[in-house]
């Protein structure tokens, strides 16, 4: 059953219960915070600066993982509470006091940690996809959060945990990736009041972007090249509004000496196309195996695609993972598309 949350914002019922969970953990309680596969700032941000509070409130014994490779952008290693709080998805709490799931949609999201909202004491879900399908027990879903960070910044706030520097980079690291700089529509003056206050605490702007969006390895360069030079414009996909795409395969990435985690900014190079209402960019994973990348600017809610394909997100950007071959998954793209229109 989908919370109330999905659609409207946490009740005061929803933050009295969030609040509880956490001030009644024992001195001794294991904490486990977990966030989506493959990470993004987002996901990594709100978890290392939720993480960050909780130790401010005193628990110690804290982990934060999530599933699949241990592996994240150089961009986003530098965070703090990164090499202190982070372990392997194999050394995770089998049976935590409380678990806390960051910017997942989906209990598949959660990959092997899965289980740990059955084995939990107590599972708390921060998200702002409004195609969250309500797991674990309480929850903070927010679809009209810009990003998972604004849900933790105000949990971390009501649990009257003050900012400091260390907490507000990974906060300021999760809202800007996910406003694009500040550039994308769920940009609102309640954003950039969050960002000020999190800018008070004495962090420096520029240079988190200089190391977020604007640092990549030669290698991921020419890689990046390749790529968009075999993008491909559909102006009749999604009547008529159009589709650009282009794919990556394992061959690309091991042509330039290139980990997977380099493609997750590539997408930001194919939206920008004027012809195209929606950018797609699908990332081979293994044979027939594609993580599917999505990209709107408005007349189609790429949630919707997402949802029917076995993934989710929000109108703006979403994803999943497709498995064929990487016409036969654009196929399933585009059939979805016309039903996908905001106005339908």
């Amino acid at each position: 059953m989908l919370p109330a949350s999905a659609s409207t914002g946490p009740t005061e019922d929803d933050w009295a219960a969030a609040v509880a969970a956490v001030r009644r953990l024992p001195a001794d309680a294991r904490v486990l915070l977990i966030c989506h596969v493959n990470p993004d700032g987002d996901a990594l941000g709100s978890m290392l600066g939720f993480g960050l509070g909780l130790r401010r409130l005193g628990v110690r014994r804290l982990q934060a993982t999530f599933p699949g490779p241990p592996e994240v952008p150089e961009s986003l290693r530098w965070l703090p509470g990164f090499d202190d709080l982070l372990v392997p998805a194999v050394d995770a709490y089998p049976d935590p006091d409380l678990v806390v799931c960051f910017d997942a949609a989906s209990e598949s999201r959660l990959g092997e940690l899965v289980d740990r909202l059955d084995t939990a004491g107590e599972a708390l879900v921060l998200d702002h996809h409004a195609s969250n399908t309500g797991f674990g027990r309480i929850h903070l879903v927010d679809p009209r959060a810009a990003a998972t960070s604004v849900v933790a910044e105000e949990l971390l706030a009501r649990l009257d945990v003050p900012l400091d520097a260390d907490t507000a980079t990974c906060l300021y690291v999760a809202l800007a990736t996910d406003t694009g700089s500040f550039r994308f529509e769920a940009t609102t003056p309640a954003v950039h009041q969050l960002a000020a206050r999190l800018i008070a605490t004495g962090i420096r702007p520029g240079d988190i972007s200089r190391r977020v969006f604007d640092t990549r390895p030669f290698g991921a360069v020419r890689l990046f090249g390749e790529v968009l030079g075999r993008a491909r414009l559909d102006p009749a996909a999604a009547a008529g509004r159009g589709l650009v795409w282009t794919y990556a395969t394992l061959d690309d990435l091991a042509r330039y000496e290139q980990q997977p985690y380099v493609l997750e900014s590539l997408i930001d190079s194919v939206r920008c196309t004027a012809e195209a209402d929606v950018a797609c960019v699908l990332k081979q994973v293994a044979v027939d195996e594609w993580a599917v990348s999505m990209r709107s600017k408005g007349a189609v809610d790429v949630s919707r695609v997402a949802t029917v394909l076995g993934g989710g997100g929000h109108r703006f950007a979403a994803g999943f993972t497709g498995r064929g071959g990487a016409d036969e998954v654009l196929g399933r793209i585009r059939a979805e598309l016309d039903g996908a229109l905001t106005g339908s």
